[in-house]
């Protein structure tokens, strides 16, 4: 009996030491929330244009919390250059944005992230995605092509981004501007680190018309007014399913871009702004995303989809992202290239 007790109280020691940690997670994490009730509002910024998807999170993070979430949305260029100018001028009106990787961690070294203090969803992460003390992985921006059903049959769907090369597709592609940070710039580093300069000059020499506006360049293409578009971002081709349009997904991947939470120096809401985070990478959440076809980060949404579109978009081959220390140089390049 002597020993059955003596290995019975460590244990019962070690138990009770994780439920009042884990007890004082949960209280810590009720005042954040308390606060944040308080604060009334989050101000984020983010480039998801109106996406559906997105407004369902935000409606339902209002609905809950009822929290007004008061955004801008932009391209992701413009939303850069506005945070700039809010940190430089030490007009603090943002708290949270929801950025590509590589941006957030060029904005770190100019000082205009401030560390979020954790979330309680973080643990949901999965690999090979992972949180640190500046952002949280929020989803993930998967970019492929799309192309016009009535104008491409599909056994000439292109099977690799090479095949945008072959001289069928000459004055037929619809591009996004691969000069600015965006859906363009990530095709144009990661085609680029692949294939090389040669492929772009060649790729050029096709006369591809640039458009800028994502939304529009896909209701373009399922319009007729292009055979292909060539940095279609999957989540926002939900928007025309049952149009003469289709996602294709090339055999050697799609680029991809991870989007961060972060919160910015001088947040005005800054407890808002981590519930915000936190309710972002939620499991319905992201299943609500998944749905809408864009990549998640959390482990258990997969099983959760019965669309076989989802489930496909789900599961695609991801080709690269853009390395926060290239994208400068992989700007410069595009500018020169597409002058």
């Amino acid at each position: 009996m002597n020993f059955v007790w003596s290995g019975l109280f460590p244990a019962m020691a070690v138990a009770g030491g994780i439920f009042s940690a884990a007890a004082a997670q949960e209280q810590d994490w009720n005042k954040v929330v308390e606060a944040a009730k308080k604060e009334g509002a989050v101000s984020v910024y983010h480039a998801q244009l109106g996406a559906p998807h997105w407004k369902a999170v935000v409606k339902s993070f209002e609905d809950k919390y009822g929290i007004k979430v008061q955004e801008f949305d932009a391209r992701a260029s413009e939303m850069q250059e506005r945070i700039r100018v809010e940190q430089v001028s030490g007009r603090f009106v943002a708290d949270i944005e929801f950025h590509g990787e590589a941006s957030i961690v060029l904005q770190r070294a100019d000082g205009f992230i401030a560390e979020h203090g954790g979330v309680p969803n973080e643990k949901n992460i999965r690999a090979p995605f992972a949180p640190n003390k500046w952002s949280v992985p929020a989803w993930v921006q998967v970019a492929c092509m799309l192309a016009n059903t009535n104008l491409v049959k599909p056994e000439d769907e292109p099977k690799t981004w090479l095949d945008l090369l072959d001289p069928r597709w000459k004055g037929k592609i619809l591009t996004d501007d691969m000069r600015a940070v965006g859906t363009g710039q990530t095709i144009f580093a990661v085609l680029y680190k692949t294939y090389g300069a040669d492929y772009f000059e060649k790729l050029k020499a096709q006369n591809m018309a640039i458009g800028r506006d994502l939304q529009e360049n896909t209701r373009r293409t399922a319009r007729g007014e292009f055979p292909l578009f060539i940095n279609q971002i999957i989540a926002f081709a939900s928007a025309i399913k049952g149009l003469p349009a289709k996602v294709v997904t090339p055999e050697d991947g799609c680029p991809y871009t991870p989007i961060q939470g972060a919160m910015l120096r001088g947040a005005p809401h800054p407890n808002a702004g981590r519930l915000f985070m936190n309710h972002l990478i939620e499991t319905e959440s992201q299943v609500t995303y998944a749905r809408a076809w864009m990549g998640t980060v959390v482990g258990g949404v997969v099983e959760k989809l019965d669309d076989p579109d989802a489930k496909r978009f789900a599961q695609v081959r991801l080709m690269g992202a853009v390395a926060a220390d290239d994208r400068e140089i992989m700007l410069k390049r595009a500018t020169d290239i597409f002058k």
